[in-house]
């Protein structure tokens, strides 16, 4: 089986590669790249497979993806893969407001990181949940929605980075990725 020693990951967002360096860095070698990929629909398995894959193609070589979604219990799931258009739309207090007529504001991020050895591999998935709240807006507003995410009554934007690389859905999925890199196990 294939184990690199060095990944390509595909994102134009600098504190998502700051992230998976802090998480992965002692263990591989993680380089960035940019790449402009089309956005499909569907679920956010069928997104991580195709982005991954498409990559793939365009690097001609490994790499790996990531894909993140918020999903609100009341709304079945939205925004889900698509939060990304909802936060730019609405902004923190608009994907409140969603949810004010609701009994629950539970919600769920989840990360899904994608590998694919190179064009026409199949890409292998890699996917961490962490459940938590719904709230008003509070820490730095420099990454996402963290400041609307709570868990364990800190929202994300209030925790230091050490502190959220250790219970993040992003560090769940890098958590699975980081033992299929070392041993296999997924």
């Amino acid at each position: 089986m294939f184990r690199p020693k060095r990944l390509n990951f595909i994102t134009s967002n600098k504190n998502k590669v700051a992230e998976v360096r802090a998480i992965l860095g002692t263990l591989i070698d993680i380089e960035n790249q940019a790449v402009d990929l089309p956005e499909i629909q569907g679920t956010v398995e069928d997104i991580a497979t195709e982005k991954c894959r498409r990559a793939a193609e365009v690097i001609g070589g490994p790499v790996l993806t990531e894909d993140t979604s918020l999903e609100f219990h009341a709304l079945k799931g939205l925004p889900g893969p698509y939060i990304k258009s909802f936060l730019d739309a609405l902004g923190h207090e608009g994907l409140n407001k969603l949810l004010d007529s609701f009994e629950t504001r539970k919600a769920e991020a989840v990360c899904t990181f994608a590998f694919c050895s190179g064009p026409g591999s199949d890409p292998i998935l890699f996917q961490g949940r962490t459940e938590g709240i719904i709230v008003r807006p509070r820490g730095p507003v420099n990454f996402g929605w963290d400041p609307i995410f709570e868990y364990d009554g800190k929202t994300y934007a209030e925790m230091d980075k050490e502190e959220k690389n250790l219970i993040s859905h992003r560090y769940k999925a890098l958590v699975k990725l980081q033992d299929w890199l070392t041993d296999g196990r997924l």
